[in-house]
C-alpha cells in the first residue's frame, strides 16, 4: 500500500518535471498532469488529503521525499535533455556528504514550479517558509552562509515524517543535544496508582480535556478565544505519584510522552537555554505527545530584581518560557516538590494545579498490599497495617523497600518475604531522607 503509492507519485512528479524541462529548453508552455489522489490508506496521501495540501505544496513534498527513495532521480531526469552532460544551474541543487545524488533546493522547486517567471518564484519561496508544510514542521529550509540566495539552501524533510511516509510509522527521536528529551513508559496502570479523592478528581479534568478538546476547538467562538494547549502542575514530595502519571495519561490516551532532560536544557551561557528548549518544543509541535518536565522549578523558577545584567537575561528566559508554554497546543505538564519555588506568573498560566500529597495510613495499607510480588508474599504474622500506621511512607519507598526484601528472599530461596527484611529496607529509606526510625 505504501510503496504503491510513493510509486504513483514519484511518476507523477517526473511527469512535472519532464514537463518543466520540455518547456525549458523548448520555449514553450509547461502543464501539470492531473492529479487524482485516493484515499488508499498510505500515509503520504492521507496526509495530503487531510490537509488538504495544494498541488504546488504535494510536488515540493514529492521532490523533498524522492532523494530518500531513488538516488538519481532527478539527473535521470535531466539527462533525458542533456545526454552529453553540462551544467544546469537553473535547476538548483546540491551535492550532501554522503549522497551521490542531487539533493533539492529552494531553487530546485522554483524552477519545476515557477522556472523564469519571477512571481510564481516569490510564491514557492512563500511556501516553503510559511506554507502547510513549513507550519506543520514537515520540512524547513537549510539556513545558507550570509549574503548567498536563501533559496540555495537544502529542503530538510523532517525524519520522523521521512519514516512516516515511507513505512507508515512514526520512528522516536534519539535523545541528544538537538532533541534534550526522553521517551518515557511504565508497565503500571491505573490500578498500581494510589491518590486520595480530591487529587483524582483534579486529574480528571485532565482526562476530560485530553478526550473532548478538539471538539470543543471546533466551535466557532470558542476557538478564537482559547488556546489549543493545556497546562498542569504536579506538585509535591518526591515518590508520590507524579512521573507515573504523567507517563499513565500517555498510556491512556496512546500518546508518547517525553521528559526534558534539564541537565542538557539549562545553560550558564545567555540565550543557550532558551534555544535548546525550542529545539524540543519544535520538534514535539504537531506530534500529539506530552511534554512532562519533572524538577521544572530549575527552569520555570521565581524572577528576581534585576541587580545585574545576568539577572536581566535571567528574567529574559523566565519571560520566553511563559510565552513558548502558552503556545503549545499540547498537553504540558510541570512537576515541582515544591509549588512556593514556581514563579506567579507561570501559576497563573496553569489550567489546573494537582497536589500530590503524602499517602495517609490507609493510603499507605493500599500501597503495601499492590507492592508484594505475586510469587513471593509476606509471611504469616506480618500485619501490612501495622507497618502502614507506623511508618510514613511514599509509594517509590514502598516499591523500595519491597524490592530490597524480595531480593533477599529469592537469595535465601525463601518463598516468604520477612518481616526483619522488611524492617531493614525501612530503615535504609530513612536513612536517605536522614530520619531516625522510632
Amino acid at each position: 500500500m505504501q510503496a504503491q503509492s510513493i510509486t504513483n507519485s514519484l511518476e507523477m512528479l517526473y511527469q512535472v518535471i519532464h514537463n518543466r524541462l520540455q518547456s525549458h529548453f523548448n520555449n514553450t508552455e509547461a502543464s501539470f498532469p492531473a492529479v487524482t489522489l485516493m484515499d488508499d490508506g498510505s500515509s503520504l496521501n492521507g496526509f495530503i488529503i487531510e490537509n488538504k495540501l495544494p498541488i504546488e505544496e504535494y510536488i515540493i513534498l514529492l521532490t523533498a521525499l524522492a532523494p530518500h527513495l531513488r538516488t538519481s532521480f532527478f539527473e535521470n531526469i535531466i539527462q533525458e535533455f542533456l545526454p552529453n552532460g553540462g551544467d544546469f544551474p537553473e535547476f538548483g541543487g546540491i551535492k550532501g556528504n554522503n549522497h551521490r545524488g542531487l539533493l533539492p533546493t529552494g531553487e530546485t522547486v522554483q524552477f519545476i514550479l515557477g522556472s523564469n517567471d519571477i512571481e510564481k518564484r516569490l510564491a514557492v519561496r512563500h511556501l516553503l517558509t510559511n506554507g502547510i508544510l513549513a507550519k506543520q514542521r514537515v520540512l524547513s529550509m537549510e539556513t545558507v552562509k550570509e549574503g548567498e540566495p536563501l533559496m540555495s539552501g537544502r529542503i530538510i524533510l523532517d525524519a520522523e515524517w521521512v519514516s512516516r511516509f515511507l513505512t507508515g510509522a512514526e520512528t522516536i527521536p534519539k535523545f541528544s543535544p538537538d532533541f534534550p528529551a526522553k521517551n518515557i513508559t511504565t508497565a503500571m496502570t491505573w490500578d498500581d496508582l494510589v491518590l486520595n479523592n480530591y487529587t483524582q478528581n483534579q486529574l480528571n479534568e485532565i482526562l476530560i480535556w485530553v478526550k473532548h478538546n478538539d471538539t470543543l476547538m471546533q466551535d466557532e467562538v470558542l476557538k478564537r478565544k482559547i488556546k489549543p494547549g493545556y497546562r498542569a502542575l504536579f506538585h509535591g514530595p518526591s515518590g508520590t505519584g507524579k512521573t507515573l502519571t504523567a507517563t499513565l495519561l500517555g498510556k491512556h490516551f496512546d500518546k508518547e510522552v517525553y521528559r526534558i532532560d534539564l541537565s542538557q536544557v539549562v545553560s550558564k551561557y545567555i540565550g543557550e537555554t532558551e534555544k535548546n528548549l525550542e529545539k524540543v518544543f519544535q520538534k514535539a509541535e504537531n506530534k500529539n505527545w506530552i511534554l512532562f518536565f519533572d524538577e521544572a522549578d530549575a527552569l520555570f523558577g521565581k524572577r528576581t530584581n534585576v541587580q545585574n545584567s545576568h539577572d536581566r537575561y535571567a528574567n529574559q528566559e523566565v519571560s520566553y518560557l511563559l510565552q513558548r508554554i502558552e503556545d503549545f497546543p499540547g498537553l504540558l505538564i510541570l512537576a515541582s516538590n515544591l509549588k512556593s519555588n514556581m514563579d506567579d506568573a507561570f501559576l497563573r498560566r496553569f489550567h489546573t494545579i494537582i497536589h500530590f500529597s503524602m499517602p495517609n495510613a490507609q493510603e499507605r495499607l493500599k500501597l503495601w498490599e499492590k507492592a508484594f510480588p505475586a510469587s513471593c508474599g509476606p509471611e504469616p504474622g506480618i500485619q501490612l497495617k501495622d507497618l502502614a500506621d507506623k511508618y510514613e511512607l511514599t509509594g517509590a519507598a514502598i516499591l523500595n523497600i519491597i524490592h530490597y526484601a524480595a531480593l533477599q528472599s529469592i537469595s535465601k530461596n525463601d518463598q516468604y518475604i520477612r518481616n526483619v527484611d522488611l524492617i531493614e529496607a525501612i530503615r535504609k529509606e530513612y536513612r536517605k531522607e536522614e530520619r531516625t526510625m522510632s
